[in-house]
């Protein structure tokens, strides 16, 4: 007989997808267990108190029950005093699933359960394109398929915002396709739905990709993007080539990220990008995107002129020579 899953089990964080699977792995680990285990799903919305009370009393068969409330931030009182009551003092054969979306609300039941010694699953969110290009990888490693990592970061290129959305077409890749899935298979199967972002037209501006960074910046403002954060990522870009050159070659990027309070993949992007700049490079592209910024922000009558500018001034300031 397999082992019983914990009897209380918390599951926190902002990602619902990970969410979803974490209350589903605790429902296999039951159903391995005892087959006949009775589950019940519930939301905490108008959930009437009382109600876990009399699914968790004893089964006339003793068959194992798992009892899934979702939205435990939102308990009213009441319903909160008794979920804390079952987290503390769990029920034999009966397993406890608390969801909760993350934050600072309904924080008394977690601490309550966690300090009673539930189980925790942590769902963090997935936000940074590399973790999202390692989730996409992990996806394929869990059926025994591989990704190449420039397929990974196309496919999340094209679905990127929505990791739910990213790991059905993982699925779907993994039932079409045969061996190793590259580009040109993410291609085929997901042309025409590139996001671009305001940062992937700037790193094409800092790279010195004019043309691409032009029709990347067109993509991004057909698709509803915002001259402003367009502009705003450029200002990002640059100011973190001038804080990352500024740091010696030998510190590992862990600890310059801690010092700058960024993360270590932008220390390592900005190191990749810092071929052709100088620093007095830098201080005139950033006095482009200065102006620019006003230029958008009313000074000026046209922002995507304003914006083109800025990737021309971008550009001719990396090729630039002291």
């Amino acid at each position: 007989m397999a082992d019983l899953p914990p009897p209380v089990t918390l599951v926190t964080g902002p990602e619902d997808l990970l969410r979803d699977r974490a209350v589903g792995e605790v429902l296999r680990q039951a159903r391995a267990a005892d087959p006949s285990v009775q589950v019940h799903d519930l939301s905490v919305v108008g959930l009437e108190p009382g109600r876990v009370t009399g699914l968790a009393s004893p089964s006339l068969f003793g068959e194992l029950s798992v009892i899934v409330v979702r939205d435990v931030a939102e308990a009213a009182e009441a319903v909160a005093t008794e979920l804390k009551e079952h987290a503390t003092s769990p029920q034999e054969g009966v397993v406890l699933v608390l969801v909760h979306h993350g934050g600072v609300k309904g924080k008394a039941l977690l601490d309550a359960a966690k300090k009673a010694g539930a189980a925790v699953i942590e769902c963090k969110p997935v936000k940074w394109e590399s973790d999202k290009v390692s989730f996409v990888q992990a996806e394929f490693s869990r059926a025994h398929r591989r990704i190449s990592h420039d397929a990974a970061s196309a496919l999340v290129d094209a679905l990127g915002s929505d990791l739910r959305e990213l790991a059905n077409s993982c699925s779907q890749l993994i039932a079409d396709t045969h061996g190793t899935v590259d580009a040109a298979v993410v291609e085929r199967y997901h042309a025409g739905r590139v996001e671009v972002s305001g940062f992937k037209v700037a790193d094409a501006a800092v790279e010195g990709r004019h043309e691409d960074a032009l029709r990347l910046l067109r993509h991004a403002l057909a698709t509803g993007t915002d001259p402003v954060p367009i502009n705003a990522a450029f200002a990002s870009g640059l100011r973190n080539l001038a804080r990352v050159g500024g740091s010696p070659r030998t510190v590992r990027p862990d600890d310059i990220a801690r010092d700058l309070g960024i993360a270590p993949f932008q220390v390592r992007k900005a190191r990749g990008q810092l071929s052709g700049w100088t620093g007095e490079g830098v201080a005139q592209a950033i006095v482009a995107v200065a102006v620019a910024d006003e230029q958008i922000k009313g000074a000026g009558t046209d922002p995507v002129f304003a914006l083109e500018q800025a990737i021309g001034a971008i550009v001719a300031a990396r090729s630039r020579r002291d």
